[in-house]
This record gives C-alpha cells, sequence and structure tokens, in this order.
C-alpha cells in the first residue's frame, strides 16, 4: 500500500490558513456539517453551501442543537456556541463562495459529479484557493483531472462525526503540489485534528483497512454464523473496538459504506477480498442506510428497542488448556489463563 505517514509536530511549524480566510464547505449532510462546524470552531468565517433546498437551514439548526447540549453538559460556554454559530453563513449560489481561500466539498461519492462541481468551482474562485475533495475513496488525481490547474486540488477526508474524531487523511494526487498539501496539513492541525498523509490508492488508509472489518462481518452474517448485536458484542467485549460493525455501518449509512466497498473493489480489479456484500446491497435498495432512515441493521429512533446479544450460559473454567505453537497475538489470552490457573505446562508458560 503506496502510504507515507507524517509527522504532525512538523505540520504545526507550516503555514496554515489565516484564521481571517473565509472556508467554503459543499454539501450541507452529516459530513458537510461536522467539517463546516469544525472551521467556524477553528475561527474561521464558513459558508455552507447544498444544492438542496432546506438543507442548509436543517444543518445549521442540527449545529446548534449539537452546541447546545456541549453547553448543557458544561463542555463548552455559551459565548463560545454564539461565536461558533455566528461564523456560519449560509451560500444560496455557488458564487457566494468567490472570496473563500479553501473550499471542500463533502457531496455524494461520484466521480463524474465532483470533477463537474470542482470544475466550475475553480472558475469562481480565487487562482490560490485550494479545493479539497473529502472524497473516503475516489481517485484525487482522477478529481483533480477535470481541473485546468490540478496542483490546487487535495483530498482533506475527515471522519464521522468530524467535530469528535481528530483523523483527517490528507490526499494527494498526481499533480497535487507540495505547497498545496502542506498548507491542507497545516490547516487540519490548527483545526485540531491529526493529519495523516497518503497518496491516491484505493481507499487511502482507513477505507482500505477497514473494509476486512466490514466484509468478514458481512460474511459471518449472511452465512447465519451470528446475527449482528453478536458479533458487534464480541468485537466490543473481546476485540476492544468502541463498536462493532454493523453498529457502525448504521452510523455512518449503509448506502455510503456499500459505495465505498464498491469503489475500491472497482479501483483493485475487482480483487476478492473486497467483494461487496449483496446482504448490504439489498438494505440499501429498500432504503435501509442505518440511521438517518431510522431503520438498517437496527431500528432507530426513540420507540426503538436495544439489541441483545445471544451470550453462551457462564461455565464453569476448564481445568486445563493445552497450548502449541508460537503465542502471538493470544500472548495476552495466555497471561489471563495462566493468571487463573487454567493453563498446563507449555512452551509458553
Amino acid at each position: 500500500m503506496a502510504v507515507s505517514l507524517i509527522d504532525v509536530r512538523q505540520a504545526a511549524a507550516m503555514p496554515g490558513l489565516d484564521k481571517d480566510t473565509p472556508v467554503g464547505v459543499i454539501g450541507a449532510g452529516t459530513m458537510g456539517a461536522g467539517i463546516a462546524q469544525v472551521a467556524a470552531a477553528a475561527g474561521h468565517p464558513v459558508k455552507l453551501f447544498d444544492s438542496q433546498p432546506g438543507a442548509v437551514g436543517r444543518a445549521l439548526e442540527r449545529i446548534g442543537t449539537s452546541l447546545e447540549r456541549r453547553v448543557e453538559r458544561g463542555r463548552m460556554e455559551a459565548s463560545a456556541r454564539t461565536a461558533i454559530l455566528d461564523r456560519l453563513t449560509p451560500a444560496t449560489h455557488l458564487e457566494d463562495l468567490s472570496d473563500t481561500g479553501l473550499v471542500i466539498e463533502a457531496i455524494v461519492e461520484n466521480l463524474a459529479v465532483k470533477q463537474q462541481l470542482l470544475a466550475r468551482l475553480e472558475k469562481i474562485v480565487d487562482t490560490t484557493a485550494i479545493l479539497a475533495s473529502n472524497t473516503s475513496s475516489l481517485s484525487i488525481t482522477a478529481i483533480a483531472g477535470a481541473l485546468t490547474e490540478p496542483s490546487r486540488c487535495v483530498g482533506m477526508h475527515f471522519f464521522n462525526p468530524a467535530p469528535a474524531l481528530p483523523l483527517v487523511e490528507i490526499v494527494t494526487g498526481l499533480a497535487t503540489s507540495k505547497a498545496t498539501a502542506a498548507t491542507a496539513q497545516a490547516t487540519a492541525t490548527a483545526w485540531g485534528k491529526q493529519p495523516v498523509r497518503a497518496k491516491s490508492t484505493p481507499g487511502f488508509i482507513v477505507n482500505r483497512v477497514a473494509r476486512p472489518f466490514y466484509g468478514e462481518a458481512l460474511r459471518l452474517l449472511q452465512e447465519g454464523a451470528a446475527d449482528p448485536a453478536t458479533i458487534d458484542t464480541v468485537m466490543r467485549d473481546a476485540g476492544g473496538f468502541r463498536m462493532g460493525p454493523f453498529e457502525l455501518m448504521d452510523l455512518i449509512g449503509l448506502d455510503v459504506n456499500y459505495a465505498v466497498t464498491s469503489t475500491v473493489y472497482a479501483a483493485f480489479y475487482n480483487d476478492p477480498r473486497y467483494t461487496p456484500s449483496l446482504l448490504q446491497k439489498e438494505l440499501v435498495d429498500a432504503g435501509r442506510l442505518g440511521r438517518k432512515s431510522g431503520q438498517g441493521f437496527y431500528a432507530h429512533g426513540d420507540a426503538a428497542t436495544a439489541p441483545t446479544a445471544k451470550l453462551a450460559a457462564p461455565a464453569p473454567k476448564p481445568a486445563e488448556i493445552e497450548l502449541h505453537g508460537d503465542a502471538g497475538l493470544l500472548a495476552p489470552l495466555v497471561a489471563a489463563s495462566l493468571a487463573v490457573g487454567a493453563v498446563a505446562a507449555s512452551p509458553w508458560a
């Protein structure tokens, strides 16, 4: 995998955008609204645009509600909430973004649509403005290929929820200039994020690594090995993950997750390791997209009941466990077994 991590301490010394520089965000869905909130919280004037009528207004309401909860819990001063909301401005037309120094698009995961948008935007903003894509898997090289000046295009891939999760992938395409990438990285650092650098390979870092996390869980479900709640419980309690794969897919959106998998699968020329799930596709076709639609692998909403895992009944500990081979990743389990006296003499004892 062609990926290089970068020392974020070095990024702090690189020039980021001045806080007075307006930032544009296109797409007022969950990701776009989250990114807009992050930029506004960092002190930038932010202009939020969406082609769907009412989308920006709804996004600003969600941001206000989210910030109000933080105030109520004592995690934010009311004055800080007001200041963030004051920096957020609805944009009625793309031309309203003409004075922005950075525009981040967070629209549908469709290459042609993103190319058309950025090609149009390139003619609106200043020649020094950075055009960034929040794509989670599409090629930055291909997106930038539609631009007259592709060196100004870079990937800034945030993760959901953007205000809470620190990681941002700074993705460079073949033509992305060093100055563009450095400024995007330094800006993400100034926004309190932890940027990592990646080349424009399928899935970048996180979504390439994450495919087996989702794919294997979907295969287990399709084969009838266990239900979603049980698989999620195993991954949380035994695997140490904060969320299980089905919980996370419902949070991200099954349509988004399926689209990313399909993109990575096609980009790797149908490598079977990344084969999309027909079970997931069926849910997407049915409009069961997760939390945003009220139903995915789980039901969501005030009336929804919490899913229950199917757990085996407690049993007495085994008197003896025989161990063979190299412990490797099982070393903590071996240590725990030794601690309760359930392991016979072995090469690891």
